[in-house]
């Protein structure tokens, strides 16, 4: 995630904001620019009744040259999103909101919070899907493109979070941070939120769209084994004996020995946890250069449109970046930041991941650049 400013006033604002604490500018994120600006009412045009023309605005941001632009539906009529379109667009919602086939039932108070947290996470998902150049397209205009249905269980049939065939259902009550670490707790895992279970379950829909059919499936194979296992099966056995005790040296985390296609989600995940977490800190000037002890600095960091282009970089900037990432959490009296321990096997998972996104992202750039 980059650092953004208020257009107007400098202030340093942060993604979901939606006004600027310090000069009271509206603020809106423009998906076009992917940038953050301070907006205002479109003045009166020459000739037109009083008033401006309604939801329309004007972008302070010089990338937008003051160009006009209007609110995504969902935050005029939900006020759940903070995204703008191009007032010409032909689009109603947003980029990411446009991804929503189911959401909940917006008379229930709880449930439109909640449903406003899972937003909040699934814009910064969307954010980086963006940066690196992946397919990103709402099932409804593409059978292969993706959707996401948002449900409550409200005493009725169990809703499990997932992914089927393109459409990634995620249980509201996950939005709810009292039993999202009841789960965590339960299930014994070290790590578990919103912004996890999105990186997750996008990972099995890549799997659908970059690995299965592709050349990369043998490779695949090499790696994290026969997905034609049976997964019922895995699953049973996961839940019945636990991770097998050696799981640190070939895994990500403990979920991941349950099946390769698990193995995959998770360390799909955890790849986008570490471009999102890297971008964010280089925007704050985060030294990602730290010199060992005895030993000279590491080398410079440079993901595609993420400033990442070799995978030897980004891994050399993660670790020192999480070992001071918890450091600082322990100077507070808090649990580690970062539980996780990144084996030689899983990095070499994770190296790729990073190379089947930029082959996707490549053959989707050169075809938008073909002359049509």
């Amino acid at each position: 995630m980059k650092l953004f400013t208020c257009t107007s006033c400098t202030q340093v604002v942060f993604f979901e904001n939606v006004v600027c604490t310090k000069c009271g500018h509206t603020l809106a994120y423009l998906q076009d620019h992917a940038v953050i600006s301070a907006i205002e009412p479109a003045p009166v045009e020459a000739g037109a009744a009083t008033g401006g023309a309604a939801g329309v605005f004007v972008a302070l941001a010089p990338e937008a040259q003051g160009a006009r632009y209007k609110l995504c539906a969902n935050s005029t009529q939900f006020q759940t999103c903070n995204w703008a379109l191009p007032v010409d667009d032909q689009e109603s919602y947003c980029r990411s909101c446009a991804l929503n086939q189911t959401i909940p039932n917006m008379a229930d108070n709880h449930a439109l919070d909640g449903w406003h947290r899972l937003e909040k996470a699934k814009r910064r998902l969307v954010y980086t899907l963006i940066g690196l150049g992946l397919p990103l397209a709402p099932k409804r205009v593409d059978p292969r493109g993706l959707a996401f249905s948002f449900l409550e269980e409200n005493g009725g049939a169990k809703v499990l979070t997932g992914h089927d065939d393109g459409l990634i259902t995620i249980n509201v009550a996950e939005a709810d941070d009292p039993f999202r670490e009841k789960m965590r707790v339960q299930m014994g895992e070290a790590y578990r939120t919103v912004l996890g279970h999105f990186r997750h379950e996008i990972g099995h829909y890549y799997w659908d769209r970059l690995i299965s059919k592709s050349d990369s499936i043998a490779k695949y194979r090499e790696l994290f084994g026969d997905e034609t296992a049976d997964y019922a099966q895995a699953m049973q056995n996961h839940y019945d004996r636990g991770a097998p005790a050696d799981w640190p040296l070939r895994f990500v985390s403990a979920y991941a020995s349950m099946h390769p296609w698990e193995d995959w989600a998770e360390t799909w995940a955890h790849y986008l946890h570490m471009v999102d977490t890297l971008e964010t800190s280089r925007s704050y000037g985060l030294a990602l250069r730290p010199k060992a002890v005895g030993g000279g600095a590491l080398p410079e960091v440079a993901a595609r449109r993420l400033h990442f282009d070799d995978f030897d970089d980004l891994i050399s900037a993660w670790v020192p970046l999480t070992v001071a990432l918890n450091s600082l959490n322990r100077g507070m009296g808090l649990a580690d930041l970062y539980p996780f321990v990144l084996s030689d096997a899983a990095i070499t998972k994770l190296r790729f991941v990073h190379d089947v996104i930029e082959a996707a992202a490549s053959v989707i750039e050169a075809a938008a650049s073909a002359p049509s």
